[in-house]
């Protein structure tokens, strides 16, 4: 994987400016990582939005059944993508098309051409790391 997507100055950015985090993948089962990792944000004062098909309450949040239905008044300013990596570039591209501004791929979601679309429109992103582990080097 190419280094470009893992700047650590867009890393520390994303962590210390968002607000809003988008979790694509997000239900309600506490035993999946993306899970751990939106409640990890939440704790850290971000807000989060749960984008799963079933569309449920995650967390204490409304969800969404994808990023279309997500309000613009949300102000989403990072989607993380937690989906196998082969359904990456579909939820990366509706990032794009919903106005994000940044996207967050997790360990082992590798997309480089998902990637390099979400860059040529304008979006941060950051591709394999984990928000956690990022979280803990830099605070």
């Amino acid at each position: 994987m190419s280094a470009d997507f893992a700047d650590p100055d867009v890393i520390r950015r994303l962590l210390d400016e968002s607000r809003t985090w988008a979790f694509v993948g997000l239900g309600d089962a506490p035993s999946r990582e993306v899970y751990n990792q939106a409640r990890l944000m939440q704790r850290r004062g971000k807000r989060i939005i749960p984008v799963h098909p079933e569309a449920r309450e995650v967390l204490g949040e409304k969800g969404y059944a994808s990023l279309a239905d997500v309000p613009a008044a949300a102000g989403v300013d990072v989607v993380g993508v937690y989906r196998r990596a082969e359904h990456a570039g579909q939820a990366v591209d509706e990032a794009i098309a919903a106005g994000a501004k940044a996207v967050w791929l997790p360990l082992q979601v590798i997309d480089e051409a998902a990637a390099r679309r979400a860059r040529d429109a304008g979006l941060d992103v950051v591709m394999d790391r984990c928000p956690a582990v990022e979280w803990s080097l830099r605070h």
